[in-house]
């Protein structure tokens, strides 16, 4: 047992077996037809919605499960264990679903959550645009005030997951001037008019969710749409992406420990030259390291959510680490799990290609790995000034 897991309480030994369990049932069967069709399974998030999985961080008081960042890890690891792609949208939609229950109104809350938490309405997060990825503070899609006092949304938004299949879209559009301080946050709906797709991205993995454009062509909105107050826009997206970034690094661990777990049992069932080929050193060696990053890994995570939990002025650099060192550490277990596997690894019936496929991208979204580098500088060399 880890040292993680055994400072485990007993409710969340109880809450990750739950979770287990359900991957187990209804994500790791499909996972690899999802992955070849190309299909999202809504019917299956509303069977995790039952357990509470649509509201994770969402206050007890608002309807949601009121679990902590450090319970929050364990169950998106436990999901991607049986399929990272929907682990990974599920957290999305939580760091959704947060940021309304946290910075929206009571009229906001009592609106959207009651379909969030179902996942009837299941939500996505529109920061990024083409040409605006990691310098999130120089977007251009604009919110002009019209003459009723709403909005008038115009851009475009990139990289969206669950577009076109989301009910509800937080966009990040400029009300001021330029620089994060011009931001602010809008809710707007699948149907408003103006509001279209781009065609479904054909990705190297995450294929059991659509990734597409969201195209807003004068999408007029109320000004209770508008989520906060003018201006808080980009603290309210940072805000949310500390803890997306948990969520994704937790299923990158997910996904990893699934990937170990399959190696154990191939080469148990493998043999060459007269022997197991998990009985050959070598092989067990390399098992080892890979146990070895994932519990390192899995430590720095937890740590991080802890400090998210409390409040810890270190969080947001801790996140970055957490999301950096979980993410590489997770797609590299993946890939020598797939080499121990042999030819079969490279097989899709195996499910271990998907795996490290569906890893790939989580070193990428949520900031890539490069910008949580810079994250963790700035706070190290802020503090040395």
């Amino acid at each position: 047992m880890s040292a993680v897991t055994s400072s485990l309480t007993a409710d969340q030994l109880a809450l990750s077996q739950v979770t287990l369990d359900f991957a187990a049932e209804h994500l790791a069967p499909h996972a690899v037809a999802w992955d070849q069709d190309k299909h999202f399974p809504l019917d299956v998030l509303g069977k995790a919605a039952g357990l509470g999985l649509g509201g994770v961080y969402v206050r007890e008081g608002s309807g949601g499960s009121g679990l902590s960042r450090a319970d929050g890890v364990l169950i998106f690891e436990a999901l991607a264990t049986g399929c990272p792609s929907i682990a990974g949208y599920l957290s999305i939609h939580n760091m959704v679903a947060w940021m309304i229950d946290h910075y929206g109104d009571a009229a906001q809350r009592a609106r959207r959550l009651p379909g969030l938490l179902t996942l009837d309405e299941p939500a996505s997060y529109c920061l990024t645009e083409p040409g605006a990825g990691s310098d999130a503070a120089a977007l251009r899609t604009r919110a002009v005030p019209d003459s009723d006092g709403g909005y008038v949304l115009t851009g475009v938004k990139q990289f969206i997951s669950g577009a076109g299949a989301s009910c509800l879209y937080l966009v990040m559009a400029r009300t001021g001037g330029e620089g994060p301080g011009g931001i602010s946050a809008f809710l707007v709906e699948r149907d408003d008019p103006g509001l279209s797709f781009g065609p479904n991205e054909k990705k190297m993995g995450w294929n059991a969710q659509p990734t597409r454009q969201v195209i807003l062509d004068g999408v007029r909105i109320p000004a209770g749409r508008r989520l906060g107050a003018e201006g808080e826009g980009f603290r309210i997206a940072m805000n949310g992406l500390n803890g997306g970034r948990l969520g994704i690094a937790a299923c990158s661990l997910g996904g990893a420990q699934s990937a170990l777990e399959r190696s154990l049992t191939h080469l148990a069932d493998r043999e060459a030259f007269g022997a197991r080929l998990l009985d050959a050193q070598a092989l067990q060696f390399r098992l080892a390291d890979m146990a070895t990053e994932l519990s390192a890994a899995r430590a720095l995570l937890h740590q991080a959510a802890q400090a998210l939990d409390r409040g810890d002025a270190q969080a947001p650099q801790l996140c970055a680490m957490a999301k950096r060192f979980a993410t590489d550490t997770g797609y590299s277990v993946a890939d020598r799990a797939l080499q121990l596997h042999g030819g079969y690894g490279y097989l899709a019936e195996y499910g271990i290609e998907k795996i490290v496929r569906d890893l790939r991208v989580h070193q990428i979204l949520e900031g890539t790995n490069e910008i949580m580098r810079l994250i963790v500088a700035r706070g190290l060399t802020g503090a040395a000034r």
